[in-house]
């Protein structure tokens, strides 16, 4: 045997060192951690697809009595039925998980299923940061043992992190879990690592008493940079100054996230651990790489791979709060209803490659493009024209946004609608998830305001499935809350005082953003399927009476009473235009919706499945939450033939 290679055997043969152990528990439990991340992962997959998949053949089953909710509910209702108590203990997870919210103020909630991941991966990591750190003198949290380790397994969560910022990750493949939904878990997990940054550079302060000679080592400045440039991102990223200063954020992030990448890979240099690095620079390029590809694929005019202007958008001021942007689908896009998309607008943004995310209000679908139906049993045909179902065909010929006006980049958006502006605009996406409500028997869609962007599709999606056959829905409830922002068209436009107020002319149009669409879809839906269009004006008290039943703003703002027929309004210059009140299932209400009264009384009617779809503000997300709470959504309802709820939640607020 070599002398050499005898020396080196020797203290094997003598045990292990505290540097030995030390050593290699720094660099195996990190391997160990994203084992059972990648388990959890996989765990959350299997669910998820498992659900994709019995939606699927939920949809394919025959329902009886579908077309006589009545008739329905006597032959289900109030029999329990032991083969219902599954899904009995499946809404119960359900209630808890996600309806259930800690509430702290009056905008930050944090449903139950976040709480438990958030207090899941907090100690998962400090368990492995501070488990076997005993050592061989029987020194219990031996300083040595955990300081290095709590830095490695920081950085080992990087990658991670990164993915789960980005659009277009992996972990959105696997799990079928949309990014807008994961990011929530990639603030979480960051500021969970950054509180193991700090406790890695605090020890190693205690450790290395005096610090001050090493403040010369080119690793530790970059290593002190990196924790600063992390401390900054994680104060701007609190909901507060994202929700007040969302641009700041937007610059800040971007610049400190390359700060802290970049300094964190010259730190790991010195113990060889920059291969927990470098990946979030592939995963960031990559996805970067994803959406420069789209941009040119769908902004092909703009690079000279096709000739003309399609991508010019007309931004219209529709209210003082509210902007309508509109442009030509461009070739090859195509979305789901509930889907967003990024916006670049150089004109109007302050970095031209800024992009926003807005939902896409518009209908990708052909539809509305029928030429004709079939009546039942043979009957003639009858003609579907723009007159008989209004005039607002570039609905769904276009890409549509309702923009809510804010500060900042809606702000200057605002200011290039009042003054007329043609934009140019770049399209990114689309993004988010597309719900599938095929399968439900019952779909209410409750939105607030320009969450009407996120429900008006889903309303023509549910309709053109049951046209196709493609989807078993029975019954739609569509509830818009609107509010009087103020007599904004009364200083700009002249009016009859004594017969109309402002406030009402103001109502008008804001109705007038969707009225013709949904004449269109109440007409083409078919009688199989029943729809009520509820909207209530929270400002001021309204009626059906009060408010004018047709209005534009090219109308010079005097509407006309003439005795015409109920289904239409003739205007000043002759046009007839339809008006949505006069169709018997739309309603007019003032006053706030009583979300908690309609979701009862609907959960007590329904059968099967039920879906409740929710965009607007927190406090009307936390109203339809706490709505579908025990006892209205509970496993002995489920059991005695009640409807298994689903709640999918779009909420403005900022997560």
């Amino acid at each position: 045997m070599d002398a050499n290679m005898g020396i080196s055997m020797l203290p094997s043969a003598q045990g292990p060192t505290d540097k030995s152990l030390r050593v290699t528990r720094t660099k195996l439990y990190p391997m160990h951690a994203w084992y059972c991340i990648g388990l959890f992962i996989f765990t959350i997959a299997v669910f998820q697809w498992f659900s994709f998949f019995h939606s699927k053949f939920a949809r394919s089953r025959p329902t009886s009595n579908k077309s006589d909710p009545e008739q329905a509910v006597v032959h289900y209702r109030g029999i329990f039925s032991w083969r219902r108590i599954p899904l009995g203990l499946v809404n119960a997870y359900r209630v808890i998980a996600f309806r259930w919210t800690l509430e702290f103020g009056k905008r930050y909630t944090l449903n139950m299923a976040e709480v438990s991941v958030t207090m899941a991966y907090l100690s998962f990591l400090f368990i492995w940061a501070f488990i076997n750190t005993t050592n061989l003198e029987g020194h219990a949290l031996d300083i040595t043992y955990w300081c290095n380790r709590s830095g490695t397994l920081a950085a080992s969560q990087f990658p991670l992190i990164t993915a789960l910022g980005t659009k277009n990750n992996i972990v959105s493949l696997i799990t079928g879990i949309s990014y807008d939904k994961l990011n929530y878990v990639h603030r979480m997990m960051s500021r969970v690592v950054f509180i193991l940054l700090c406790v890695h550079a605090g020890s190693e302060i205690v450790e290395n008493a005096p610090f001050q000679p090493f403040l010369k080592e080119p690793w530790l400045r970059c290593g002190i940079t990196a924790i600063v440039a992390l401390t900054i991102l994680c104060v701007v990223s609190l909901r507060p100054i994202r929700a007040q200063a969302y641009e700041l954020f937007f610059y800040v992030h971007l610049a400190m996230v390359m700060t802290f990448l970049v300094c964190a890979y010259f730190h790991t240099q010195y113990d060889g651990l920059t291969y927990w690095i470098y990946p979030c620079f592939v995963i960031w390029g990559l996805d970067r790489l994803i959406r420069i590809v789209g941009l040119v694929v769908f902004n092909s005019s703009y690079f000279g791979f096709r000739s003309g202007s399609a991508m010019d958008a007309t931004a219209e001021l529709i209210s003082d709060d509210f902007v309508r942007l509109r442009f030509h689908r461009p070739p090859h896009f195509r979305w789901a209803p509930g889907q967003t998309a990024y916006l670049i607008m150089p004109s109007v943004s302050r970095l031209p490659f800024e992009a926003h995310p807005f939902t896409i209000a518009s209908f990708n679908s052909n539809i509305f493009d029928v030429a004709a139906e079939q009546k039942p049993e043979g009957e003639k045909y009858t003609q579907i024209t723009d007159r008989a179902l209004g005039s607002s065909a570039p609905f769904w010929k276009e890409l549509v946004f309702f923009i809510n006006v804010r500060q900042g980049f809606t702000a200057r958006l605002k200011e290039a609608a009042s003054r007329g502006d043609k934009l140019k605009v770049f399209i990114d996406g689309p993004y988010g998830p597309a719900p599938n409500l095929g399968s439900y028997d019952t779909s209410v869609l409750i939105a607030g305001g320009s969450g009407v962007s996120y429900t008006l599709p889903i309303l023509l999606g549910i309709i053109e499935g049951v046209r196709n056959g493609k989807s078993s829905c029975g019954r739609v409830v569509f509830i818009w809350s609107i509010r009087n922002a103020g007599a904004y068209y009364s200083s700009t436009i002249g009016f009859n005082e004594a017969l109309y107020r402002p406030t009402h002319l103001f109502l008008a149009d804001q109705i007038h953003w969707i009225d013709e669409t949904l004449i269109r879809a109440l007409q083409l839906a078919p009688p199989s399927l029943s729809i009520s269009i509820r909207i209530h004006v929270t400002g001021t008290p309204a009626t059906d009476e009060a408010l004018p039943h047709s209005y534009s703003p090219s109308d010079d703002a005097r509407p006309v009473c003439n005795p015409s027929p109920p289904e239409t309004v003739v205007l000043q210059d002759g046009r007839s235009k339809h008006s949505l009140f006069t169709v018997e299932s739309a309603k007019l209400q003032s006053g706030r919706p009583n979300l908690p009264a309609i979701l009862r009384d609907e959960v007590e009617m329904a059968t099967g499945r039920m879906s409740v779809s929710v965009c607007g503000s927190q406090e009307i997300a936390r109203s339809v939450r706490r709505a579908l709470q025990f006892p209205v959504s509970s496993p002995l309802s489920v059991a005695n033939g009640g409807p298994s709820v689903t709640l999918h939640i779009e909420s403005f607020g900022y997560a």
